[in-house]
């Protein structure tokens, strides 16, 4: 699997190559005070931030008033300067019809706040006072962003600088989910990611509860949903075990711990929203009562791979209003989330009663079999006050009345529903929303996930569709992202997962479009904040020394300026070509090399933070070596010219020793044709490229056990896939092997990697396939 990951992140991952011809200077991150930030640290950046001269001095004498002295966002801030400060400040009430201009101290206030957005917040600091004005959720906000402003570093007294800040959010639905189902996390772990939420002004915590491998949540009148639901055998950690065979995994919330912990998230202004799992992600319940799956008229299971399925009986009904009767007693929310993906329909196309009643309901097929389950859970839940929250595949077969949708598998479902006029949550996993995938291309990255949602795919995302018209993008009421917890076994790597693209994310849901800057938001505010979190004792993800990971670069001379965005945090370097550890050398000013004529050297750089949290390490290749001269060419003939050899080959060299069953030229390299005609070949394509300009270009395979790649007669591997190329035509060869796989996988035949060659040109991020017009016989 590590290998198949590293050859992906080859094929998704652009570095960076540059060909100099004196020298090159490589930037990486500078930490800056917050004194040149005109958001002033804050993550999520405010509406807006007025500065003014001087400062506050707070300490244990400090005064504290608040209208309501037992109002929670009070007494929350109260136990946080005791527990987290050490300060003990009293909090008298503040009597707002006195006039108290001259008086000094902090000032908690819903005076005023009449005219501010929902959960928005006005905090003015002056040497005199400081005045939070906000009612609700907004007065907590204010607080927040107060805390963010004292110094990480404690003592006798706190310089606050003075400002006025406005602020409100873009969004009101700004939410973060977390799966228990896949591995189970207790109350207090769970507590700590809500509290991290609330200080970075999130809103909703969607707990997910209930899937296939666990049901998580006590149901009094279903005792074995638990019993028997909440544990498993045999626990896969993605495709690895991470528990010892004959044990029992699992655990699961009893309703007291659930009320504990919806209570706590209330008291930070966070609405609980949990997801309660139909039709399909239910093996852990059909455990429980196998009376509520389908029949099949196969009489026996659905086939291997199909995901387990309630079947659509009244007793099924019946049961699934009972559970979600005493769901509600426990959750306030408005929303309850019931699911609706990936639900395999194999049971229902195999069971008598389900084609009965499609044939009574008049349903022409399962999709739609699917869209009568969910509106009539819906219908209950409407009953009883509640509104449901489905994934995107509850657009199949029509939408419920009045469903809201969570569009994950891209943004298409958001956008369709939101032509229907539905309330949409973007939360797709192709724009960084999910953060159970890998944050970077290193195969030094923990294992996740197999797709990528890097800091800056997170940041840079907006979750209103340029596809909708202005009247449709109102319906776009959030973003959220997703922890989903199949790889994630420990708090540790739950932590890392979340942080900093949490930060991204909150900053996506609440700020203004026209105030996010990436390079700020990472390079300047980022800093306070990794320090707090080394303060409070949380995991995260330490950025690297430079922000790309892999550079090939070419010239005669560079200089490497190297520096992190945490504080106090050192970096170490080799020049050996092996990962630095904390014995090497140790990082104090630019490092010049000086690289002779045909020669190279290998800088590799890590972050270790006073913490002693570690960054993955990056790798700068710089060579010094010559332009390969064009070939001189004249025919002007697209295509490749191939020779396809029949047989079972192990790897691409041994093409070299077979003789030729046919050969002909095609437009560019692509093996797909073949495979349904032949199940084992090899086959080689010679012509050549045209580049359009002196300079280091960088070529990546899909698959570097099957392919093979040479540009001028030299092969290009994982480790040196960037050549220095003179303007005009170049030779090239490829050479691919494709075996018909013959394992399988639950119902799904294993793929082997397609044959697709991509090339970035000289000084750009942007990769492309390797294009038919550039290509020549």
């Amino acid at each position: 699997m590590e290998q198949k990951q590293k050859n992906l992140s080859k094929c998704i991952w652009t570095t960076l190559i540059i060909l100099v011809t004196s020298a090159i200077h490589i930037n990486a991150v500078k930490a800056q005070t917050t004194i040149e930030d005109p958001h002033l640290g804050i993550i999520p950046a405010p509406v807006s931030v007025t500065r003014i001269a001087g400062t506050f001095n707070f300490s244990q004498a400090t005064s504290i008033k608040a209208d309501n002295p037992k109002d929670r966002s009070v007494v929350w801030f109260r136990n946080f300067l005791a527990e987290n400060l050490h300060f003990h400040n009293k909090i008298s009430k503040y009597y707002t019809k006195v006039k108290s201009s001259k008086s000094r101290g902090i000032f908690l206030t819903a005076k005023g706040s009449q005219t501010l957005p929902n959960e928005g917040y006005k905090l003015i600091i002056t040497p005199r006072r400081i005045t939070i004005i906000g009612k609700r959720a907004g007065l907590f906000y204010g607080i927040q962003t107060l805390i963010q402003l004292l110094p990480v570093e404690h003592s006798t007294s706190e310089k606050l600088p003075c400002a006025v800040i406005e602020d409100s959010p873009r969004f009101g639905y700004r939410g973060m989910m977390l799966d228990v189902s896949r591995h189970f996390f207790t109350v207090p772990q769970v507590e700590k990611v809500i509290e991290l939420m609330a200080a970075y002004k999130l809103n909703n915590f969607h707990w997910h509860l209930v899937d296939g491998q666990g049901w998580r949540i006590e149901i009094k009148q279903y005792p074995k949903l638990t019993q028997v639901g909440g544990y498993r055998m045999q626990t896969m950690f993605g495709s690895n075990r991470d528990w010892p065979d004959q044990l029992s995994y699992g655990g699961f919330y009893t309703q007291d711990d659930i009320r504990a912990v919806v209570k706590f998230a209330a008291d930070r202004y966070i609405n609980v929203i949990p997801e309660i799992e139909m039709p399909a992600h239910s093996d852990a319940a059909l455990r429980a009562y196998p009376e509520l799956r389908c029949d099949t008229t196969a009489g026996k299971p659905a086939s291997r791979g199909v995901k387990s399925i309630y079947c659509p009986t009244e007793e099924t009904f019946t049961f699934l209003e009972n559970v979600l009767t005493e769901v509600m007693e426990l959750f306030p929310s408005k929303y309850i989330h019931i699911g609706g993906d990936e639900a395999g329909k194999q049971p229902w196309q195999e069971s008598a009663f389900c084609q009965n009643l499609m044939k009574e309901k008049g349903l022409k097929d399962e999709r739609e079999l699917q869209s009568y389950f969910i509106q009539r859970i819906e219908q209950f839940l409407n009953s009883k006050g509640r509104s449901i929250i489905g994934w995107d595949e509850i657009l199949e077969g029509g939408l419920a009345p009045n469903a809201t949708v969570m569009s994950w598998t891209g943004e298409e479902g958001g956008i369709a529903a939101a032509k229907q006029k539905h309330n949409v949550i973007m939360t797709p996993q192709t724009t960084g929303n999910y953060f159970d995938h890998y944050q970077s291309s290193s195969p030094q990255e923990p294992v996740s996930f197999g797709r990528y949602a890097a800091l800056p795919e997170t940041y840079n995302y907006d979750p209103v569709s340029k596809k909708l018209l202005p009247d449709e993008q109102q319906y776009v009421i959030g973003t959220q992202g997703n922890l989903w917890t199949e790889y994630v076994p420990t708090v540790a790597k739950l932590q890392y997962q979340i942080l900093p693209r949490l930060f991204a994310l909150s900053e996506v849901a609440w700020s203004k479009v026209e105030n996010k800057d990436y390079t700020n938001f990472s390079e300047v505010r980022l800093a306070k904040h990794f320090a707090r979190l080394d303060a409070m004792d949380y995991n995260y993800r330490v950025p690297t020394a430079l922000t790309v990971l892999d550079t090939i670069v070419f010239g005669p001379q560079f200089v490497d300026t190297l520096k992190s965005v945490v504080p106090g945090a050192k970096i170490y370097y080799t020049l050996n070509g092996r990962d630095p550890l904390d014995t090497d050398l140790q990082y104090d000013g630019p490092l010049t090399f000086y690289i002779p004529q045909n020669e190279k050297r290998e800088l590799r750089t890590r972050v270790i933070t006073p913490s002693g949290r570690r960054s993955i390490a990056t790798r700068t290749l710089m060579v010094n070596r010559a332009l390969l001269p064009a070939i001189t060419y004249s025919a002007d003939t697209h295509g490749l010219k191939y020779k396809l050899m029949k047989g079972s080959f192990t790897t691409p060299d041994e093409l070299n020793y077979v003789t030729a069953s046919d050969s002909a030229v095609m437009p560019k390299p692509d093996a797909e044709q073949f495979k349904k005609d032949i199940p084992n070949f090899g086959i080689v394509y010679d012509g050549f490229i045209n580049v359009p300009a002196d300079g280091g270009y960088n070529f990546t395979l899909a698959n570097y056990n099957t392919t093979e790649l040479f540009i001028d007669g030299e092969k290009l591997t994982e480790s040196e896939y960037a050549i220095p190329l003179a303007k005009g035509f170049h030779k090239i060869t490829i050479r691919y092997i494709y075996n018909a796989p013959v394992a399988t996988v639950g119902a799904f035949r294993v793929r082997q990697s397609p044959l697709r060659v991509f090339i970035t040109e000289p000084g750009t991020f942007t990769k492309k396939e390797l294009d038919a017009a550039n290509i020549y016989y």
